[in-house]
């Protein structure tokens, strides 16, 4: 690179490949004998690019080299501070410090609060419109805008224009920055983005006025603030310096040129900076806005003639350039010959869904490492696309890590922290208690699987609806278990217990330290071991000074979410270790990396491009006349990093058709790729990895899977029948099978809604101590809420049931007495068990209650709080449970009562069809106006005949126990995942209909 006058500024074209291109000319224009490069100074955009030149130097210096001083200007989306050569410890004399991030958010909080006054929002949303605050504050700032700017007529006279919310967050937005200078004054501090412009002008000055005499390339930089640029200008300016710029398209026409707008020079002083019809979206606008602000006209820019390791054909950044024509150039397409149009070794890849894309790219992946010294890289932003990828590709232990790195929230040392606010928030709800308990890291100061073990224990105790909020609940419910439990219960409860304590707002710091505290005691020092655990400890101290620092208060409701939204926003990214010629990248990580296979991912609408979401405090109106650039200008960026990416050697373009919420777009750059290839577009499919991710999971065809009819030995067979499980035997074998023979049991889940069963039991307990207290009446209100109490029953459970509850047992409390009083009738027991033996097989059950009318007959009632079977139903004998259990009474199977049944009545405490009232009796005997049920005269006979034929053909005979014997049955389901009913149910019914 010979001196010459005027600044020295290159472009690499994007099929060079930037890194190993750039290397690859610095090696022997600056490399000395003894000390290599050692006295070349190498700015840089970030460390990413730190590392990927470093790894460039290793593959492309042979035998050996002193590396070059690398610097890092900063690049404020990855929160990277500049390098020390820009930040040298005596800077800090003349250049304030930065105000503390965590806390700038923390104290923006504050001043918006006080001055949106009643109108403004919960503290979460709060704290993430103070982020966003922040956010606006630093763009002014990259910009040079000050708060003088803000408040000058000619802004002012733009926002009065504006819709009145544009108006109202204005004025928001100014009086808050106006409260924050003065602050940042009071503290002598400055914001980041400001005191980043200011080292930028101290070394511009300091360059100038005294140029260094060893060598000074600044490469890779596409960042286009001012007073970046000025010291990109000075870089160039020096006698050995150089700027070397990222695609740069020089081959693109004045005319196109022109069309992308003004970018920061106005025809006219008093223009604003950026015009209407500026094409932010194209890829070569930010660096058009550099150039201008660099003060350097395209034509004094020249190419950089060296090329990399794994560099594409040449007309592969010609065929770049026409495909991101602005709109208005795009019908040149046209007339382009195919040479100018065909992408050689680009392929495109659409499939159904992120999963088939995940599925295919791992397989792309896996091909490309077949190639010695091959290397692929996968480019993203959408982080789950990624962690898909990197599942499969362990399928062939291939250790593939995401290098934009995980968000603290979702690592396992993030999770116990959120976890533990959640249980503090929830007043330890199941769920979020027990997630907590069988985290991984979790086991407190014993074993891992004796904590496990007890852990799974209380799941199992707490499955069902949710019991009343706190620890005392759950603490009555494990003092019902054995002491090993109870033991460690009292382990638990000392570690948790104080964050239940907490009912007014407390200090940030102060529940930060508690957590702590918390997460230690549970986990112990390993919380902390990992990388995840070193980022959390740092993130968690920042957060800890900046909220002692402010006196933020957060209520115990508001901590999980608060505490998640700082922590997604800091990212772990993986340490050293995997797969040397594999990357997985994020946009940001991908610029200036380069590989054999690149693969570019989730190239849809909304993810690639991002979709540009407007500046949330300040109209664009206003933006657009300070000087700073719409949200379409992040698109541009999008456009140059995929740009950057199709000039590898070989490029997959990849999206799917939907995803998990349903069918989606494709990405603008895929459509224009699409109809700039037009004809030819059919001939760079990559449909061969898209059949393989469709075949490599599907299993050979099976013979189609039966209708379940497990046939049991005669021993397995011979088991009791319980009064409820007939009808099911009936009605639906294999379900019978599933419960008494192989004696599976459904589990509620957490947190369950009241079911049917679970209601059952609540009033058969009321009811049972009713009636074993005497049955007074007017008592029995009182003994419900006695029960519902001790039951410790969720206030929500109990104010949605509670009041239909009344009304009906205060129907029962009034039937009872008005029964016992007209006709003489009486209770004589209440939830009792009974048994009886009928063909050598022990036939038991509970009686809800049994009557006796004044003439010595006996009434069967069975309590139902639902709707109870229809006579059709009994007549059929498919409800032959009252009926059972008047047999048994006859039989004298109940030890305080005998006599013969002549009634059975079902009690349901719904609604009635016919009065306005909840409760009523029902008899499935044919008698009145009702046509089905079995006769009076005959009710238990044909009971014992149904019951006797089910002994017969199930117990002691030899019939199969056949899924779904009667479809039409329903109510039983519990066991429809074991057959695997949707498997052949749907034959079945097809083959039945045929028959």
């Amino acid at each position: 690179m010979a001196e010459r006058v005027g600044p020295q500024v290159y472009s690499i074209a994007a099929h060079r490949g930037f890194a190993d291109a750039l290397v690859a000319g610095l090696i022997p224009r600056f490399s000395e004998a003894d000390l290599g490069l050692a006295r070349l100074t190498l700015l840089l955009p970030s460390r990413r690019a730190e590392r990927i030149i470093t790894e460039a130097f290793v593959r492309l210096s042979g035998s050996g080299l002193l590396l070059p001083r690398m610097a890092v200007v900063g690049d404020l989306d990855l929160d990277e501070t500049l390098g020390p050569l820009l930040d040298p410890l005596g800077a800090g004399a003349d250049i304030p410090h930065a105000a503390d991030p965590l806390r700038r958010q923390l104290r923006l909080a504050e001043l918006l609060r006080e001055t949106m006054g009643d109108s403004a929002p919960p503290t979460p949303a709060l704290l993430r419109l103070a982020f966003d605050t922040g956010r606006t504050i630093d763009r002014l700032a990259i910009e040079g805008i000050g708060f003088e700017r803000l408040i000058e007529e000619r802004i002012a006279g733009i926002v009065g224009e504006q819709a009145q919310h544009w108006i109202e967050s204005t004025r928001h937005f100014a009086a808050v920055l106006a409260r924050w200078k003065l602050e940042l004054a009071e503290r002598g501090e400055i914001d980041g983005p400001e005191r980043r412009n200011q080292l930028f002008d101290h070394a511009a000055k300091r360059w100038q006025a005294a140029p260094p005499p060893t060598p000074l390339v600044a490469a890779g930089i596409t960042s286009a603030s001012p007073s970046l640029a000025q010291l990109l200008r000075v870089v160039a300016e020096t006698p050995r310096g150089a700027v070397i710029l990222p695609d740069l398209d020089l081959s693109l026409d004045v005319e196109t040129w022109t069309l992308l707008g003004t970018a920061g020079a106005p025809p006219t002083s008093g223009d604003p900076p950026f015009g209407e019809r500026d094409a932010l979206t194209h890829p070569q606008y930010h660096l058009k806005l550099l150039l201008n602000r660099m003060g350097i006209a395209r034509d004094e820019v020249e190419p950089w003639h060296r090329a990399g390791l794994a560099a594409a054909p040449p007309e592969r950044s010609r065929a770049i350039s026409n495909l991101f024509l602005p709109s208005s150039a795009s019908a040149r397409w046209v007339d382009l010959p195919a040479g100018q149009r065909r992408l050689s070794g680009v392929r495109l890849m659409n499939t159904a869904h992120p999963g088939e894309e995940a599925q295919a790219i791992a397989i792309l992946i896996r091909e490309a490492l077949e190639v010695p010294e091959r290397r692929v890289a996968l480019i993203t932003p959408d982080r789950g696309l990624a962690s898909r990828v990197v599942a499969h590709l362990r399928r062939w232990d291939i250790a593939a890590d995401d290098t934009a790195g995980q968000p603290l929230a979702q690592t396992a040392a993030g999770r116990v922290l959120l976890q533990l606010a959640e249980v503090a928030a929830s007043a330890a709800a199941p769920v979020q208690l027990l997630a907590l308990l069988e985290h991984p890291m979790v086991q407190g100061t014993g074993e891992r699987a004796a904590w496990l073990d007890n852990a799974r224990r209380l799941d199992r105790k707490l499955r069902g609806p949710r019991l009343a909020p706190g620890l005392s609940p759950i603490r009555d419910v494990v003092m019902t278990m054995d002491e090993g439990l109870q033991s460690w219960w009292v382990e638990v409860e000392g570690v948790i217990a104080p964050l239940l304590a907490w009912t007014d707002p407390v200090p940030l710091a102060v529940a930060l330290d508690s957590l702590c505290a918390a997460s230690e005691a549970l986990c112990g020092l390993r919380l902390w071991g990992g990388a995840d655990g070193r980022a959390l400890s740092g993130q968690i101290d920042d957060l800890r000074s900046a909220a002692q620092d402010v006196g933020t208060m957060v209520a115990p409701d508001d901590l999980p979410t608060v505490l998640r939204d700082v922590l997604d926003r800091a990212a772990v990214r993986p340490p050293w270790g995997s797969h040397p010629r594999v990357a997985i990248y994020g946009l940001l990580e991908a610029r200036m990396s380069r590989a054999d296979l690149v693969i570019c991912g989730g190239l849809t609408e909304g993810t690639w491009p991002a979709a540009a979401s407007p500046e949330p405090l300040l109209p664009p109106a206003v933006l657009r006349a300070l000087g700073v650039p719409a949200g379409e200008f992040r698109i541009g960026l999008s456009a140059h990093d995929l740009a950057g990416a199709l000039g590898a050697p070989e490029v997959v373009l990849s999206w799917a058709d939907r995803d998990e919420g349903g069918p989606v777009i494709p990405s603008r750059f895929v459509l224009r790729v699409e109809a700039l290839l037009g004809d030819l577009a059919k001939d760079h499919r990559e449909d061969r990895a898209i059949d393989r991710a469709r075949n490599i999971d599907r299993a050979h065809p099976e013979p189609s899977y039966p209708r379940p009819a497990p046939n049991p030995a005669p021993a397995q067979r011979d088991v009791p029948l319980a009064v409820t499980a007939i009808d099911r035997l009936r009605s639906d074998p294999y379900q019978f099978y599933a419960q008494a023979i192989l004696r599976l049991r459904s589990l509620d889940p957490l947190d369950a809604e009241p079911t049917a069963a679970w209601k059952g039991t609540v009033v058969h307990e009321v009811l049972k101590q009713w009636h074993r207290a005497g049955g007074r009446p007017g008592d029995l209100i009182d003994f419900a809420e006695a029960e519902l109490c001790k039951m410790q029953t969720h206030p929500l459970v109990r104010a949605l049931w509670w009041p239909r509850l009344a009304k009906a047992l205060e129907w029962i409390d009034a039937e009872v007495a008005q029964l016992a009083s007209a006709d003489g009738r009486v209770v004589v027991l209440s939830e009792e068990d009974g048994a009886m033996e009928v063909d050598g097989v022990r036939v038991f059950g509970r009686a809800d209650r049994i009557d006796r009318r004044a003439d010595g007959a006996l009434v069967v009632v069975d309590y139902k709080t639902g709707s109870p079977p229809s006579g059709r139903m009994v007549q059929e004998g498919f409800a032959l449970q009252l009926g059972v259990l008047g047999l048994i009474a006859r039989d004298g199977g109940f030890t305080r009562v005998s006599g013969d049944p002549d009634g059975f009545e079902y009690w349901s405490l719904a609604k009635s069809r016919d009065v306005e009232q909840f409760g009523y009796v029902s008899e499935p005997i044919p008698e009145g106006q009702k046509k089905s049920g079995l006769p009076r005269d005959e009710f238990l006979d044909r009971i014992e005949v149904y019951l006797r034929d089910a002994i017969t053909r199930w117990i002691k005979g030899d019939e199969p126990f056949t899924a779904r014997l009667n479809p039409d049955i329903g109510g039983y389901n519990d066991y429809d995942q074991l057959m695997r009913l949707d498997e052949w149910q749907t034959r079945a019914d097809a083959w039945e209909a045929q028959s």
